[in-house]
Formats: structure tokens, sequence, C-alpha cells
């Protein structure tokens, strides 16, 4: 029979892990073990915080979620910077701890310090798995909270006796696809009766724009309005090729320079995927810019963004079907 590292290595090459960056310590040799017989690569890193940088950047860059695994106690703690970078910047990652065994207490409370309850504000979900039979869908669960949007950290912590017990034979949980929400057609209609009557649009396309399936449908979006855009610091990149020419710029909190005489010009500002964990690019008032807010969730209110309208769901698919007969200003 296997043991409980082996069901947890075959529930992670299910989900398409092909690397983990990670830290060896003897709370999690039975998964190092387990790694060593598979196809999954483990790179090693100096330090625990790296690996959890390495594997949240991993996340940001391919949608698809990056693992980090460390032993217990400070080498996990040392994983909290790199979760919290997740967390904010909304980068897919799964942090796998060690821990000493909770059946036996051999070594009393050498270095054992309660990580699931440190890490659960700082991630989506904690979870110290006790069962090896729980394995394959405690590892589904995970990768499926940590992809979904709003995606982020999720923290699993291994004990050592149950990675060192037998498993019973379970498959792994299949991997189902999951559709996202389309934006009602009133949203729509009314976001597009926004951009007809404005004289001097202008986008602006936040760290969620800067997802990679999205930047072919918001490239070609770009090309086809002509509407002049601004980044944010997070969402460089989020168009390519020769719609670029209509790239004014990164905004952040600097003023008077041409790209924020833009924003201030602007009669509206069509605001993709803006994260307010960002710096404001701009200020809102009540004296303006009218505002459009386009994203897989709902804006987030704060002081300084209160959109006027909104877009909410499948905005690639949105931005593919855009009205052929809109023409810009």
């Amino acid at each position: 029979m296997k043991a409980g590292a082996d069901l947890l290595v075959s529930a992670l090459r299910n989900e398409g892990v092909t690397r983990i960056f990670g830290v060896p310590g003897e709370e999690n040799l039975g998964v190092l073990e387990a790694l060593r017989r598979s196809s999954i690569e483990l790179v090693v890193t100096r330090h625990e915080q790296s690996a959890a940088f390495m594997a949240a950047t991993y996340g940001r860059l391919t949608g698809k979620a990056g693992v980090c695994l460390t032993t217990l106690g400070p080498g996990a703690l040392n994983l909290t910077t790199g979760a919290a970078y997740a967390l904010l910047g909304a980068m897919p990652m799964v942090l796998i701890t060690g821990q000493k065994g909770v059946k036996t207490s051999k070594q009393a409370r050498f270095q054992i310090v309660d990580v699931a309850s440190t890490m659960t504000p700082l991630t989506k979900m904690a979870h110290q798995i006790v069962s090896t039979a729980t394995i394959p869908t405690i590892v589904r669960e995970a990768f499926r909270v940590a992809q979904q949007e709003r995606p982020g950290p999720v923290h699993l912590e291994l004990p050592e006796d149950i990675a060192a017990e037998q498993a019973p034979e379970l498959a792994p949980v299949p991997i189902h696809p999951i559709d996202r929400p389309v934006a009602p057609a009133s949203a729509v209609e009314r976001a597009a009766e926004m951009i007809l009557k404005a004289e001097r649009p202008l986008m602006m396309l936040g760290a969620a724009a800067n997802r990679p399936r999205l930047a072919h449908a918001l490239s070609d979006f770009v090309r086809r309005v002509r509407i002049p855009f601004i980044n944010t610091q997070m969402g460089k990149g989020s168009v390519t090729g020769g719609s670029n020419h209509y790239n004014m710029g990164t905004a952040a909190l600097s003023e008077r320079d041409y790209v924020h005489r833009a924003i201030d010009h602007a009669d509206l500002i069509i605001s993709i995927g803006h994260d307010t964990v960002e710096k404001p690019p701009f200020i809102m008032s009540s004296r303006g810019p009218t505002v459009i807010h386009v994203g897989y969730l709902p804006a987030t209110v704060e002081e300084v963004f209160f959109p006027h309208a909104e877009v909410v769901g499948m905005w690639g698919q949105l931005l593919r079907c855009w009205p052929p007969s809109w023409k810009a200003n």
C-alpha cells in the first residue's frame, strides 16, 4: 500500500504540477522521498521565503497554482511574507508544510507552532491533513480554491506521521471544468452607452487584466476600439503586439506627468481588472471622473474608488463579443 506522502504527490501530479520550490527538512522527508520517485522536479532554494516568492510568481505568470514546500515551525513561518504577497497580488499558489506527528508526541512541543492558524488570515484556505483518506479531495479543493477568482494562496499542513501512514488505494479526484459567469446583457449595454457618449474615454488596465488567458482578447479589443490606455504597475504586459501603440504609460502616485494629465482630461475611465490593493492611479471625487468597472468580481468600494457602472463576469469573452458596429469617438 502507498503512504500518505505518495498519495499527496499523486494528487499533485493529477493537478499538473511539474515542479515544486522548497527546502528539505526532517518533517517533510516522506514527501521528498515520494517526489524523488515521481516526475515532479524539486527546486531546492536557500531560504523558504524564496520558495514562496518563486511559487507565487510562477502562479501569476502561468495562471496555474505554484507549489512550495517547507518543514515545520520556523521554516513554515518563513512562508508568511510570500503568502501575504500572493494574497494581495491575487497569485494562485499552494503552500505545503510539515509538522510533528499528531497521533503521538515523542518530541513534546519542540518547534511546534500552530501554522494553520497563523496562515488563516494570509490565505484563502488553511487546512491540516489528519487522515490519509482525505488527501485526494483536500488537494483538489486546495487547487480549485487557489485558482478560482480571485486567485490566491492556500495552505496545507501534512504531519509526518500522516505522511508515513499507509494509505488506502484512492484515485485522485478528477479535475472538472469550471465556466466563469458572463456579464448580463443589461450591464454590457449600459457600459456601451456610456462609452459611446464619452468624448474623451480612457482605459485603465489593472492587476486582474494581466491574466495569461486574457492577453489575446484584450489586445484585440484595444486594436478594434482604438481607445488609448494606461496601465497600473501590476497591469504591465496586459496588451501585446501592435495594440501597444495606444499605450500612454504606467500610472502610479506621481503627479502632473503626461499620464496623469490624460487621466485628468478624460471624461470616462474604463477600468479593466483594477484591484484596490494597488496604488490608486487616480483619486475619485464628486467632481469626476465617471468610471466603469470591468472585472471578474464586483468592485471593492473605497474612499477613492466607487465606480458608476459595473460589468462583472467573464469579460475576456465580453471583449471578443463587443458589438462590431461599435466605433470609437
